[in-house]
């Protein structure tokens, strides 16, 4: 790929790879009965959303009021948002959206329904609900299967509103006790669970949740990333998102700095150090990222020259696609257009 001498920082999407990691995680939720739910925030790109639904995804997650506008601009029309909708000019927003597409919500608090209720009854629409839960992780939901419970029923009694079923994110050991004793206590008090979604890549690969679970929502399995690779859940071969750069400056022998930084990285953590890998110079060290450059303290072995253009695995493939503006493609090893990130800083 650096024989193509990009304009860098670029961020640049292997076709190949794409269409192997969409069309594996596909299989595999086909294989165990699972509805693919895959989430945008990850690529926030209509042409990659498209092909996860011809594949057979039943729907899309979007984490912003703006992702799920920006997918329903685009004719999908199965939406689910994954965060409480508070305030009067996003329950607006929420509203509008209704009359376009069929949109499910997530709440974990009595207080967030009458909300939820007026944004639905404005649009004319009902609006599908599922109660959040916190399985383990201290984020957003209800902490035990009866408060799960409760607002269920809550939301089940609750005109304009449709409950839906139990959502949580990720799904450690001990969520499935925890949504199988909520299925069962909603039961009791003679409401139905249609639905029961889970979701997150690291853990895709070794999820054993059915029947109890029915929908599965993974993300960065598109691009996969630094992350996904220590988790177990891909390999380097199946990282379809990498970073080039251009090697701006040699100034000491162990130190070359690149002119990709924090507006084209992410300057999120991962198991292994720095803030990238160079694949160029697997055993040196991404070390600092000031706005336009990164600093590659190189290792032993490992030399890059001035002007090199080199490819950079990032640590969070999902910050690093709302950096850009489009997607440079490529397939064997040549270009093969551009991709608009639809939805970057929405």
């Amino acid at each position: 790929m650096t024989e193509l001498e990009l304009e860098t920082p670029a961020p640049v999407v292997d076709l190949d790879r794409l269409e192997r990691n969409l069309a594996r995680w596909q299989q595999r939720c086909d294989e165990l009965g699972l509805d693919c739910r895959p989430h945008i925030k990850t690529h926030k790109c209509v042409e990659i959303a498209r092909r996860q639904l011809e594949l057979g995804a039943v729907g899309l997650t979007c984490q912003t009021i703006g992702e799920a506008e920006t997918m329903a601009a685009a004719g999908f029309d199965d939406l689910l948002l994954t965060t409480n909708v508070l305030g009067d000019l996003k329950l607006a927003r929420l509203a509008r959206l209704l009359e376009r597409a069929a949109v499910t919500a997530v709440v974990d608090d009595l207080q967030v329904l009458p909300g939820l209720t007026q944004a639905a009854a404005r649009s004319g629409r009902p609006l599908r609900v599922l109660v959040e839960c916190d399985t383990g992780h201290d984020r957003m939901g209800v902490g035990t299967p009866g408060e799960a419970a409760d607002l269920a029923v809550g939301v089940d009694g609750t005109d304009s509103l449709e409950f839906g079923g139990f959502f949580t994110y990720p799904f450690p050991a001990g969520a499935l006790d925890f949504l199988q004793a909520a299925v069962d206590e909603t039961a009791r008090r003679g409401v139905e669970t249609r639905t029961v979604s889970v979701g997150g890549t690291p853990a895709m690969w070794s999820f054993d949740g059915r029947p109890t679970v029915t929908e599965y929502r993974a993300g960065t399995y598109a691009f996969h990333d630094r992350a996904t690779v220590a988790a177990g859940a891909a390999t380097l071969e199946d990282v379809a998102l990498k970073v080039c750069a251009t090697v701006v400056s040699r100034p000491t022998r162990d130190r070359a700095i690149l002119d990709a930084g924090s507006k084209s990285l992410s300057s999120d953590r991962s198991p292994a150090d720095g803030f990238g890998l160079v694949l160029e110079a697997p055993e040196s060290t991404l070390v600092r990222l000031d706005e336009e450059h990164g600093y590659l303290e190189l290792a032993n072995g490992d030399d890059v020259r001035l002007s090199q253009q080199v490819q950079i695995v990032p640590n969070h493939a999902c910050a690093v696609s709302n950096l850009f503006a489009e997607f440079v493609l490529t397939r064997d090893g040549e270009l093969a257009g551009r991709w608009t990130v639809d939805a970057r800083g929405r």
